[in-house]
């Protein structure tokens, strides 16, 4: 264990360093297991005199508790007070959480108070309703005041004091009640003394079943703050370990709040990014981390809906494929029955194959795979992708404007219907709304040249791509120029662009295309395709890219295809972007990386 003021956090390997001998035994008899009692015991006996009356005394010269531990650890708040001691949660094998009960004896009129139920394995189909919490105190869905209502949810906070219990109890990582039980004059207490001995056992994150009486409150600390539920019974329905990795309250403190408490007494706890990713499933019941889950969510609806009232065709392209879908080594390779394949770069070929295969319009929403060894807060090895394929009479404005129409649509539906998971997440990742125009904000290659070194950013080189640097610094000029964190880096050196690139008419150096910038960073790349099979061979030609892997995507050209054009953005960016974040793995449900394949 390591304290840091008045908090302490487990680890499994310990070594205690100083120790006071009450504290030994209330942390056996709150549960904690042989190796933090062992290692406590093994220090009182090298350390510890016995007094006259035969109990353990400190040596005067030592201080007050203090461990030293392995870092990645679960805290449990505690101090020297066993008063602060007393209010720990225990072990369920120590404490009585109430008879083994099925779940038909527990929801029936003359049930227990408090209990366990056996493991639910589909046994019974129950005539209980359950009420869901963000409907509790809501005009118009609300059950009435005095009404009984059952509620599902898991233990957020427990606060017992005597025979008097309060709870915050969390369902769907966003809403919360409390939940109160006092003592009865009809019962002598009994039933107040059966509650607060089951939530003195139960361990935070557990799930339990809630039958209670809504009634008038005003909880600030709650989502649901102008009721409470008064308890009536309770059951253990799935019970949490003891010892989480990291506990929920330190999770879901804003970088602010975290920074602001390091002069005080009782720094708050920062939970690192690799312990929050290896628990990922219990970092994503943070209410900012479950409502980013829900945006991405948005955003892929926003984007289906919107082509598809385009008349757009949703397609599914092969992610096991015979070489490389763009070229080049960063794809993942696999052994396919004796034969060598790779993951798909993008479903790129597929979808311009849609265009010869006559359909209106063609998107995708599905994974990417890029082996780039690029350990940064904006790469990911396996992304999601909103990749879109258009026919185009004329001019590939044509699919700007249509990419600027979509992620129009989806940021005005994420500002307007999204408003509950906005605020939460703002709430601990402080950003704004980004900006954007009307009209499509165009920026030409060498008008973006023109603008970087007018402001300092001399490029050698100004055919090279844009690095990262680069791009936030052009997106932050065009924000104050134009006032949009949205627009459109068009006419790309074709050098640095794919051999199915159109090049430019009158400028073979430079191409048809366009990178998407928003809020200074790349969220895609676009394209008119050459969808001339021979001007096709010549670029492949010029790159250097083998046309043998590409004879089927060549081929499906020559029997006739419109001009087309589209692009490929990546959901977690877009998000990562839109919310602030400052890691694109916050916006992925489970993160890979060159270094990360579980969980």
């Amino acid at each position: 264990m390591y304290r840091v003021a008045d908090r302490m956090y487990f680890a499994p390997s310990i070594v205690a360093t100083r120790l006071l001998p009450r504290q030994t035994s209330v942390l056996r008899s709150h549960g904690y297991g042989p190796t933090a009692a062992g290692a406590l015991r093994a220090y009182r006996r090298r350390n510890a005199q016995r007094d006259r009356k035969g109990r353990y005394a400190e040596k005067s010269s030592e201080k007050p508790l203090c461990f030293a531990v392995a870092a990645g650890l679960s805290r449990v708040s505690m101090s020297t007070n066993r008063r602060r001691l007393s209010s720990l949660p225990r072990s369920a094998e120590n404490d009585n959480l109430g008879s083994t009960v099925t779940p038909a004896v527990a929801t029936s009129s003359d049930g227990p108070t408090t209990g366990v139920y056996e493991t639910i394995r589909s046994t019974d189909s129950l005539p209980v309703d359950f009420t869901s919490v963000n409907s509790l105190g809501v005009d118009g869905i609300s059950p009435e005041i005095g009404a009984e209502v059952w509620i599902r949810a898991r233990v957020a906070t427990i606060r017992v004091k005597g025979k008097s219990t309060f709870v915050v109890l969390r369902q769907n990582s966003l809403h919360t009640v409390q939940a109160c039980k006092f003592k009865e004059k009809e019962d002598g207490g009994e039933s107040a003394a059966a509650v607060a001995r089951f939530f003195k056992s139960i361990s935070l994150e557990s799930i339990v079943d809630v039958c209670g009486v809504l009634a008038e409150a005003n909880v600030s600390s709650c989502t649901q703050n102008n009721v409470e539920l008064q308890i009536r019974r309770v059951f253990c329905v799935s019970h949490a370990a003891q010892q989480l990795p990291f506990l929920l309250a330190d999770a879901q403190r804003s970088e602010e709040e975290i920074l602001a408490s390091q002069g005080s007494k009782r720094p708050f706890v920062r939970v690192l990014p690799d312990l929050r990713l290896d628990s990922r499933w219990l970092d994503l019941r943070v209410p900012a981390h479950n409502a980013i889950l829900r945006i991405q969510s948005a955003v892929c609806r926003s984007f289906r809906e919107s082509l598809s009232q385009r008349g757009f065709v949703e397609i599914h392209s092969p992610k096991l494929i015979s070489g490389e879908s763009e070229g080049g080594a960063e794809v993942f390779r696999v052994d396919y029955f004796g034969s060598k394949a790779s993951l798909a770069q993008s479903p790129q070929l597929y979808k311009q194959m849609a265009m010869s295969a006559d359909l209106p319009g063609a998107f995708e929403v599905g994974p990417v795979f890029r082996a780039e060894n690029s350990n940064t807060a904006r790469h990911l090895c396996e992304f999601t992708g909103l990749d879109f394929e258009m026919p185009i009479r004329w001019h590939y404005e044509e699919v700007i404007k249509v990419i600027h129409e979509t992620l129009s649509t989806i940021f005005h539906r994420l500002e307007e219907e999204q408003q509950e998971e906005l605020t939460i997440i703002r709430k601990m990742y402080p950003s704004e709304a980004p900006r954007f125009l009307e009209e499509p904000c165009v920026l030409h290659w060498e008008e973006a040249m023109e603008l970087l070194s007018s402001n300092g950013a001399h490029r050698e080189d100004i055919m090279e791509d844009l690095s990262t640097g680069e791009e936030k610094m052009l997106g932050n000029l065009v924000r104050e120029k134009y006032g949009t964190d949205l627009f459109f880096l068009d006419q790309y050196p074709s050098a640095v662009r794919p051999f199915y690139t159109m090049p430019s008419h009158d400028r073979p150096e430079f191409s048809n295309s366009y990178d998407v910038i928003f809020c200074g960073q790349e969220i895609g790349s676009g394209a008119q395709r050459c969808h001339d099979p021979q001007l096709l061979e010549a670029r492949c030609a010029e790159l250097g890219v083998p046309t043998g892997p590409l004879e089927s995507y060549i081929e499906s050209f020559r029997h006739g295809v419109p001009p087309h054009g589209g692009v490929g953005l990546g959901l977690e960016r877009i998000v990562q972007l839109y919310l602030g974040l400052d890691n694109i793995r916050k916006a992925s449900m489970f993160a890979r990386d060159p270094t990360r394949l579980t969980p």
